[in-house]
């Protein structure tokens, strides 16, 4: 039996990417991609992640330390997916993350909506979160510069 989650509340957060929504897309949904920016510090990696991008389709990202002393898989499965502007990823305990995708400026603005969990303060979960989306804005670009 699965219990509902106890969510606090929700948390958006968001960055500005300069680079096209096709290129951000990819570096989003591939797992190539996420092994290199899904981490919040650099004491943390991502050495495998698999993502099928379709309503229904799961995701997974494992997360360790570097040192190997913890590490975690994060799971969920895709429950909304509009090509290059939006994803909804239900995690495996029942809360939700909303990625969007807006051409804005020359570049794209990268924005996710979350729901908190209880076993973290807030604070600290935007943080990560943030931290996770800063890592994916620096690969993004750079992938970017390496390919221009």
């Amino acid at each position: 039996m699965t219990s509902e989650p106890i969510t606090i509340s929700t948390i958006t957060i968001s960055t500005w990417i300069d680079a096209p929504v096709h290129h951000v897309w990819q570096c989003w949904t591939q797992p190539d991609h996420i092994t290199q920016w899904n981490f919040a510090s650099p004491d943390w990696c991502c050495p495998s992640a698999d993502a099928d991008i379709r309503v229904g389709g799961p995701y997974r990202a494992r997360m360790e330390a570097r040192d190997g002393s913890f590490g975690f898989d994060f799971a969920g499965t895709f429950e909304e997916v509009e090509p290059q502007q939006a994803l909804t990823l239900v995690i495996a305990d029942g809360r939700k993350a909303r990625t969007t995708f807006t051409p804005m400026k020359g570049g794209t603005q990268v924005s996710t909506t979350f729901d908190t969990e209880t076993q973290n303060p807030v604070e600290l979960q935007r943080q990560g979160w943030q931290a996770i989306l800063d890592n994916f804005k620096r690969h993004s670009e750079a992938v970017k510069a390496g390919s221009a």
